[in-house]
């Protein structure tokens, strides 16, 4: 009974670890998937806004133009560093709630197993006792 309640244990061990290999894997892939989608967005941004400075160019100062283009990449850059921070904070959140639910998982199967091992030991000793006594 002790090698099966370990084993049982064991099991659920591994399969906790793979469903959180799973979940790791999968924020990753979501994670890539958001930030190819940014960085789409802001190559197609980016694109639009060198079209309209490439026409403006030609009625522009020179000067005029650099302090345009700096003020735009500040800006970019600091879009992206904001949303790179909540991709960051949102991946933490999730990752907290999905091990507190894993947690409270386990604990729940765990005390089922230990109520589980309870009975069966109590089974057990009363056999036992009885087998005394018939003796």
């Amino acid at each position: 009974h002790e090698r099966e309640h370990h084993r049982e244990i064991s099991e659920l061990i591994t399969k906790h670890e793979e469903e959180m290999e799973k979940l790791r894997a999968n924020l990753n892939k979501e994670q890539q998937h958001l930030l190819d989608e940014l960085r789409r967005q802001m190559t197609a941004t980016h694109k639009a806004e060198i079209e309209q400075a490439e026409l403006q160019l030609q009625t522009l100062h020179s000067l005029e133009l650099e302090a345009l283009r700096l003020s735009l990449n500040n800006m970019h850059t600091s879009q992206l560093e904001l949303t790179q921070s909540n991709l960051r904070k949102e991946k933490e959140t999730a990752l907290v709630e999905l091990r507190e639910m894993l947690n409270d998982k386990r604990a729940q199967e765990v005390a089922i197993l230990q109520g589980r091992y309870q009975l069966e030991q109590d089974k057990i000793k009363k056999q036992c006792l009885k087998e005394k006594e018939d003796l």
